[in-house]
């Protein structure tokens, strides 16, 4: 009678999902010294790991998948004939390359990298009225961006101000268009739209959960 064993005091697994059985079918098929019959145990072993995915198991990426799959529970060390190229242990255990990521460290940060981009592409932009509708837009929106960090005010001369510096004095609001649209009213449709300062949201009323008899 064989005597309780626990998973944590066993060989520790190298691809979970496919339980213990089909890691040890893969050391029986390490150990066998017939090429032949090592062969063809390997084959079923593909087999077995097909079944457990019925649907994939006659697609042919899939296929390759669990050839590769095979060779890595099986630490790569098994000589067997493989319809696909053998994979490296080197290239498994490699550590990926760093992940390219965007930069920026813009001035007033409290715009976001958008609305430098937004005023980079409306830079050119060829003259009309056109234009002078985004310059305002963006001016308006750096407004609602600047009132998000400064929840009082502010005037439309430092958002014109800056606006000028972020643009290298290639971008203006028209006269016509001024002035922005005012601080208060721009608070109001944050408000509305959740993004407002909590003090404003609506208090709940409390429940009372106390029984009565």
């Amino acid at each position: 009678m064989e005597t309780l064993q626990y998973n944590t005091k066993r060989k520790q697994l190298i691809i979970p999902e496919y339980g213990r059985y089909i890691h040890i079918m893969i050391e029986q098929a390490m150990a066998e010294s017939d090429a032949v019959e090592r062969n063809k145990k390997a084959k079923a072993i593909i087999g077995v790991m097909g079944n457990l995915n019925p649907h994939l198991r006659d697609v042919p990426d899939f296929q390759h998948k669990l050839w590769d799959q095979f060779f890595i529970m099986a630490n790569f060390d098994i000589d067997v004939e493989s319809p696909y190229e053998k994979p490296q242990a080197e290239v498994l255990a490699a550590k990926p390359g760093k992940l390219d990521y965007p930069q920026n460290f813009p001035k007033y940060r409290f715009y976001g990298n958008n609305i430098k981009r937004m005023i980079d592409v409306a830079i050119n932009w060829e003259e009309n009225e056109l234009k002078e509708v985004l310059v305002f837009t963006i001016a308006n929106h750096m407004k609602k961006c600047f009132l998000g960090w400064n929840k009082d005010t502010v005037e439309d001369v430092v958002i014109l101000n800056h606006l000028d510096e972020l643009s290298n004095g290639k971008l203006k609001v028209a006269a016509a268009q001024l002035p922005l649209t005012e601080s208060s009213e721009l608070l109001k449709l944050k408000n509305k739209n959740g993004n407002g300062p909590k003090s404003n949201m609506k208090k709940k009323p409390k429940r009372n959960n106390r029984k009565r008899y």
